[in-house]
């Protein structure tokens, strides 16, 4: 009984965490600043680095996963636009070609968001794109290929207009 109550806790901490993946310009005046510091500790928020092309009083670029609370989130950007951070939000999205996937669950074992599960009922392999935060990991596990991912403004539009 404490094992099924510390395993629901865990998934629900899992079901609350915000991830997204944004393109930052930085303006040649933050070049100095602790921008990720801050964001780390002040905003409660887990960053992992994609891509950075920052050098001391020039522009700088990066690319940026940020993962925490919907509200943390929000903050840490609000904090990026005060100091002047151009942020644009690139969607990564995935998509399960049903006719290539012959329902292994490789993929389900990888999905840390539970996008990609298995129905228990017939052990089909469900994939849900509302959950999905783009990581591809199932990219690389699928032995078929299946999964195939899209980064860029082709689908800016389609998830701006949705999320609001």
């Amino acid at each position: 009984m404490v094992i099924i109550a510390k395993t629901n806790n865990r998934k629900s901490v899992r079901d609350n965490v915000y991830t997204r993946i944004y393109f930052l310009k930085f303006p040649k005046d933050t070049s100095d600043k602790p921008v990720i510091f801050s964001l780390i500790k002040e905003h409660d928020i887990e960053v992992n680095i994609l891509r950075a092309d920052i050098l001391p009083q020039r522009e700088g670029i990066m690319i940026l996963e940020i993962k925490g609370s919907k509200s943390n989130v929000k903050k840490g950007l609000a904090y990026l636009e005060e100091i002047g951070v151009n942020i644009e939000r690139l969607a990564a999205r995935v998509r399960r070609d049903d006719d290539k996937c012959f329902q292994c669950g490789a993929c389900t074992g990888v999905c840390p968001v539970d996008a990609l599960y298995i129905r228990r009922e017939d052990m089909a392999v469900l994939f849900d794109p509302d959950k999905c935060t783009g990581c591809s990991q199932c990219l690389l596990i699928c032995p078929v290929r299946a999964m195939e991912m899209s980064l860029g403004k082709e689908w800016m539009s389609i998830d701006a207009a949705s999320s609001k």
